[in-house]
C-alpha cells in the first residue's frame, strides 16, 4: 500500500523473537602482586622487611639521599651523595626478596672519586686560610714577642677527607664526619725555634727568645742620652767575625784611625750589624760598661757573650729594641 513508511524499532524483541547476542569481551587475567620482603630484612641498615620491592626500593634512595655532613672546625657542608655515587639499588632489592629473615643486605654503590676530589677542594679552598708572609706578624707585648693570631693560617688536608666521604657513601652512613685544619706559622716565625731579640735600653738587658719562649738573657751596655740606641723593630743585616772599626762621622769619633781585629778594637771580636744605620751588636774590650747606658748608639756585651750570641742568630734575626 503506497504512503506507508516502514517503522524499525531497535532492541524490542517480540514474544518469540530470538534475538542475536554480539561478540564477548575478554577479561585481561589478574596478576598477583609481588610478594612483600621478608620480615626484618634490611638493605644497608634501612628496614625494608614487609614492604613490597617497589616500596622497598624508594625507602633505600631516600636513605641513600641524605646528605653527607663534614664537620671542618666550626663549619658544617652537606655533601648530596647523587652527586658523588651511584647506589645499585634493583639489585640489592632482588637479593633482599630471596633473603633470610633478618639479614641486612649489602648495597652496591659505585663512588664516582673525581667528583668527591673535586667537592673536597671546594671545601678546602673555603676553610683555608693562607699564613702571612711579611715580618709584622711576629709582634711585642709587655716586652715578649708573640705571633699575631691572624697571620697564623690553616690548612685542609684533604686526603682524609676524601677517604672518610668514600667510606660514608659505600658504607651508606650519614654520621657527621670530623676533621679540623692544621695551623700553618707564618714566614716572619717559621718555626717555633727562631732566634728573635729583645733589648730593653732602660735595664740593659738582651733577651734571646726561641720563638717566643725565652731562651737567655744579658746584661748589656746602651746608647747615652746623647747618643740614644733607636727603639723599634730591626733586623740583623750582617755577621762579621774579628771586624775592623771605622770611625763614624760623629763629632765624638773626630780624629780617631780605622782599626784593625785586635785587642784594641772597640767591637771586640764579633759584630752584629743592624738594619737601624751604624747601630749594631757588639762585644766590648770595656767590661765596666755593661749595664749602663754609655755606647754611642750600638749594643755592647761581654766579648765572650757576643762571641756566643753571634753563634746562636743568623741574618735576617728579628731585634726588636724598646
Amino acid at each position: 500500500m503506497r504512503g506507508l513508511v516502514p517503522v524499525v524499532v531497535l532492541g524490542l524483541a517480540l514474544p518469540g523473537a530470538a534475538v542475536a547476542a554480539g561478540p564477548r569481551t575478554k577479561t585481561a587475567p589478574r596478576t598477583a602482586p609481588p610478594p612483600a620482603l621478608p620480615s626484618g630484612v634490611r638493605i644497608a641498615g634501612v628496614r625494608v622487611g614487609g614492604l613490597a620491592p617497589a616500596a622497598a626500593a624508594r625507602a633505600v634512595v631516600r636513605a641513600f639521599d641524605r646528605p653527607v655532613p663534614v664537620v671542618v672546625d666550626a663549619r658544617t657542608f652537606l655533601l648530596r651523595p647523587a652527586n658523588l655515587a651511584t647506589p645499585y639499588v634493583a639489585g640489592a632489592v632482588r637479593r633482599a626478596a630471596s633473603a633470610r629473615a633478618g639479614t641486612n643486605v649489602s648495597l652496591v654503590v659505585a663512588v664516582h672519586g673525581d667528583a668527591v676530589r673535586a667537592v673536597v677542594r671546594r671545601i678546602a679552598r673555603q676553610v683555608d686560610h693562607r699564613a702571612a708572609t711579611g715580618p709584622l706578624a711576629l709582634r711585642l707585648r709587655d716586652g715578649v714577642p708573640y705571633v699575631d693570631p691572624s697571620a697564623v693560617g690553616r690548612r685542609l688536608d684533604t686526603g682524609p677527607v676524601v677517604r672518610k666521604v668514600v667510606h660514608a657513601l659505600a658504607a651508606n652512613t650519614r654520621l657527621p664526619l670530623r676533621l679540623a685544619t692544621r695551623k700553618v706559622q707564618p714566614r716572619a716565625l717559621a718555626s717555633a725555634t727562631d732566634p728573635v731579640i729583645v733589648i730593653d735600653r732602660e735595664r740593659n738587658v738582651l733577651s734571646l727568645y726561641r720563638g717566643t719562649t725565652l731562651w737567655r738573657q744579658f746584661r748589656v751596655a746602651t746608647g747615652q742620652a746623647a747618643y740614644p740606641t733607636p727603639a723599634g723593630r730591626f733586623q740583623i743585616v750582617v755577621k762579621w767575625r774579628d771586624p775592623w772599626w771605622y770611625p763614624p762621622p760623629d763629632p765624638w769619633a773626630a780624629g780617631e784611625k780605622p782599626t784593625p781585629p785586635g785587642p784594641d778594637n772597640p767591637l771586640g771580636t764579633r759584630w752584629m750589624g743592624l738594619s737601624a744605620p751604624g747601630v749594631g751588636i757588639h762585644g766590648t774590650p770595656e767590661p765596666q760598661s755593661i749595664g749602663y747606658s754609655e755606647s754611642h748608639g750600638c749594643i755592647r756585651m761581654l766579648i765572650p757573650q757576643a762571641e756566643w750570641l753571634f753563634d746562636h742568630v743568623r741574618v735576617g734575626t728579628t731585634v726588636f729594641i724598646v
